[in-house]
């Protein structure tokens, strides 16, 4: 019974012994190939110096180093390594031309050498013209180089081997878009974003097609989602301020006038744009003041941007005379009330009775019944808001319409000048011209309670 005991206790402790030593035993092999793959690369990193100290350019002392670099992702010496092999590829049999000049391309692209990788690519594509990171990558050298009509047939042609590969979606969307192809960009825009939703640069350039093939809406959406972002957001608040003015939407415009400024570091050009946009809206909600402020700025730090010097001139003219500003841009209702005051006042003095009101769309005319002390007569008073010039074939208007109501009497006020021709007409004819300055003196005084025939 005890020597069966101990046979048992012997089986055991051999059992064990086994096991430990299989897991040791394991424990080596587990380290070896890390220790292997170090021997093996100093072993050909020796070889391959060993060669080349022979021959510079032996091919293969060239390739082995290459690969090392290539794999280590040391661009630079990737690059100066594979250019050489290049230059020789034709040359040996021992080096493989299509993996050399795929490899020089690669590093090429990566040390910013666009003209080297496209000719290292097209080298490749010679030999394999349906490989798609041979593809992939002259389109993108395209797209790097602004070429992007050349760009598109490259991308096309990589996305024939992976119709998913997300970067080729976006480089065909945005070589469309800078193509200015808006309708052929958004269903690779489209496809980009859904393969990579937190694209927001794919995301803007889908918006500005949409803008640009007529969909504002659905562009206003997602322009107003981009607003608070840091680095597409004061463009995509300009593109949104701008839909709601097209849209006659001017206070919803100056808020995203307003968001976009608000964002630090933005480029001075749309800095620019956006000041210029709000101040042009403010001037539609005739917030004159606000108005004159943004385009002070832009005075500023761009002198002589657009039309800014002239815009400050007219609306701090027009900022600074209440009734000016109403005769040259409220709206219609506002404007013949204050032609009527000036018909009223015109006369100190005198009865009046306004007859006829007339709103075309170049001029007003009232016609009044005026009663003084000292004379009678009827009226007609034609109203010009246009700054612009007022010509003879206007005048000559006027004057039949004069004589067709038997008037005395034709007053003709502009917020622009007359024409040599015009004033050359009226001479000996019943009619006075007030230009601009003497409209000025009128609107000044209207409420004034001083005469105003001037």
């Amino acid at each position: 019974m005890n020597s069966s005991l101990t046979i048992i206790s012997v089986l055991i402790v051999i059992a064990i012994a086994i096991l430990l030593l299989s897991f040791i035993t394991r424990g080596k092999d587990s380290g070896g190939p890390k220790k292997q793959k170090k021997r093996d690369k100093s072993l050909i990193i020796r070889d391959a110096t060993r060669r080349l100290a022979q021959n510079p350019r032996d091919p293969v002392g060239l390739a082995a180093m290459g690969s090392i670099y290539y794999q280590d992702q040391d661009w630079a010496k990737a690059y100066a390594t594979y250019e050489i092999l290049l230059d020789i590829a034709t040359s040996t049999h021992k080096v493989d031309e299509f993996e050399t000049a795929l490899r020089f391309g690669v590093s090429a692209v990566k040390t910013n050498r666009f003209p080297e990788a496209s000719r290292g690519f097209m080298i490749a594509r010679k030999i394999k013209p349906n490989h798609f990171e041979v593809n992939y990558n002259l389109g993108y050298i395209c797209y790097q180089q602004k070429e992007y009509e050349k760009a598109i047939p490259f991308l096309k042609a990589a996305l024939l081997v992976d119709t998913e590969n997300v970067l080729v979606q976006r480089y065909m969307g945005f070589s469309y878009h800078k193509a200015h192809k808006y309708r052929e960009a958004l269903p690779y825009l489209k496809k980009s974003i859904d393969l990579q939703p937190d694209d927001k640069e794919a995301l803007f350039a889908m918006a500005e097609c949409l803008f640009e093939s007529g969909a504002s809406e659905r562009s206003l959406k997602i322009f107003s989602h981009l607003r608070p972002d840091p680095v597409l957001g004061p463009q995509s608040a300009l593109y949104a301020g701008i839909i709601h003015l097209q849209t006659n939407q001017f206070e919803k415009a100056v808020v995203d006038f307003e968001i976009g400024l608000k964002h630090e570091n933005i480029s001075p050009e749309i800095a620019n744009d956006l000041r210029y946009k709000m101040a042009v809206t403010c001037i539609k909600l005739q917030d004159l003041g606000r108005a004159l402020l943004l385009l002070k700025d832009i005075q500023r730090v761009t002198p002589g941007y657009k039309d800014v010097p002239a815009l400050i001139v007219r609306y701090q003219e027009l900022n600074q005379n209440k009734n000016l500003q109403i005769y040259l841009m409220a709206v219609q209702s506002e404007f013949v009330a204050l032609c009527r005051k000036i018909v009223v006042q015109f006369f100190p003095g005198a009865k009046v009775k306004i007859t006829d009101i007339s709103v075309f769309a170049d001029y007003t005319d009232i016609v009044a019944e005026i009663d003084t002390p000292k004379w009678s007569d009827i009226v007609l008073f034609r109203f010009f808001r246009s700054q612009g010039s007022v010509g003879e074939l206007l005048l000559r208007d006027f004057h039949a319409r004069i004589k067709d109501l038997k008037a005395g009497k034709g007053i003709c006020l502009s917020a622009g000048l007359y024409s040599e021709e015009s004033r050359r007409f009226t001479e000996g004819r019943p009619i006075d011209l007030y230009d601009k300055e003497r409209l000025n003196k009128i609107l000044v005084a209207v409420d004034s309670g001083t005469p105003l025939k001037l």
